[in-house]
This record gives C-alpha cells, structure tokens and sequence, in this order.
C-alpha cells in the first residue's frame, strides 16, 4: 500500500472576504506541483461564503462537478433551466461535458454557507451537460458508510461519468470498520469532516487527508465523534 498525507494547514489558502476557501490540490492562485490531483479526483475545496454573496456566472466544460453542502442554504442557477437550493443532507451533480454555465450563491444574507466543491475527470468526454441532487438521510450513515455517488444511475447515490464511489459516515467514538475498495486499481482518498478517526494506523484530525492505493481495504477506526467522507477513484487518468 502507498500513500500520500495532506495535513489540514498545510492546505492552499485564499480569504476574498466575502470567500474562504482552503484547497486541498492546485487551484486558481495556489499551485503546488507535487498536489496537482489524487488519481482522477482534480479538486478538493473546503469553501464559506458570506450572506448573500457568491460566485457569479462561470462556464465549465468535461468535469464532473460535485457540491456537498455542509451548513446553510447554497443557491444553484444554471444555463440548463435548472434553479434550486441544497443544503445539508443533499449531494449535487453536474456533468459539465460539452459546456455549461452556472452560478452559485449564499441563499441568505444572515449566514455563512460552508460546502466542498470537489472536481473529478470524467472517463468520456463531449458528453451531453447533466445536473441532479439527491437527498441523504443521517441516520443511514451512522456508523456506516452512506454511498453518495457512484458510476451508474442503478447503483445508490447520484451517478457520475467515472468508475467512482463517494461515500459518508457519521461515527461514535470508539467505532472500527472496514473499507473495500470498490474496483481493484483505484484509491481512496479520506477527507476528515469532524473529529479524529485513525486509517491504518495514520492518525487524522479535521480537515487532513489521506490518500491510499495499491490496496484493496481501509481500516478505519473513530477516535472521536467523526464525520468521514471517502473517495473511492481511479487512479489513472
């Protein structure tokens, strides 16, 4: 097994004011050439928004583009008609493809709204522009991993273009489980939301990352209360 560990501070930092935002991998102003991306996973950014503010109209093209609101309202509009709020509990997707233009914003003016938005190559590209979300209950990852997303509209989770599976969980001190990977070749990246949790032995605090592959299974164990996200991705492009 190999891996590649991304402390919390040791992240990409850009404070706009009405943004902060922290990346994970080189994006925009932050370049860092030896974290460009995991495998197919391109962009990993931990973002709050301001009350009421938010980005404007901006295109993209093949990428998958994924949205995990972690508190607060964020307001979607995009040039395929499509107009609506998620918030936590919801998982967004848009397959860029041939184009597509959209804008995201703080729906209210009175709080922040704090969300990863997580970039992954698409294996086809020129495909047709695509949006869809989901809703996620709690209580389905306590003390389980909830899949999220994945590679096929008959698998659970909002289906993207790429031999990928996200995954959540919501874990009580103490708990120990195991991760399969899902297609052998690909590797995992864990990306802390809450707490302390253990992988293999690495110790992780809020906000690390640990990437891992030429392996088959994670061992993971909560050292806290701990909120988990896994990124179960190919690691060719």
């Amino acid at each position: 097994m190999q891996t590649v560990l991304h402390k919390a501070e040791s992240r990409g930092h850009a404070s706009h004011g009405w943004l902060n935002s922290y990346h994970t991998f080189s994006f925009a102003g932050y370049s860092d050439p030896s974290r460009v991306h995991f495998g197919v996973l391109r962009v990993l950014n931990d973002d709050t928004v301001a009350g009421g503010m938010g980005f404007g109209t901006h295109p993209h093209d093949n990428m998958e583009i994924i949205s995990i609101p972690l508190s607060g309202d964020l307001e979607h509009k995009d040039n395929m008609g499509n107009h609506g709020i998620i918030r936590r509990g919801d998982v967004q997707v848009m397959s860029a493809g041939t184009g597509v233009a959209h804008s995201e914003k703080n729906h209210n003016k009175d709080q922040e709204v704090k969300f990863l938005q997580i970039w992954v190559f698409p294996n086809q590209r020129g495909v047709k522009p695509r949006y869809a979300q989901q809703t996620f209950r709690a209580e389905d990852r306590h003390n389980q991993f909830q899949q999220v997303i994945s590679p096929s509209p008959d698998d659970a989770g909002v289906w993207i273009h790429q031999d990928a599976w996200f995954s959540l969980g919501d874990f009580d001190p103490g708990f120990q489980t195991e991760y399969q990977v899902k297609k052998a070749g690909n590797g995992v990246y864990a990306f802390v939301l809450e707490g302390e949790v253990t992988i293999n032995g690495q110790k992780l605090h809020r906000r690390d990352g640990l990437g891992s592959w030429d392996t088959d299974s994670l061992s993971i164990q909560a050292d806290s209360q701990a909120q988990l996200l896994l990124m179960d991705v190919p690691m060719s492009l």
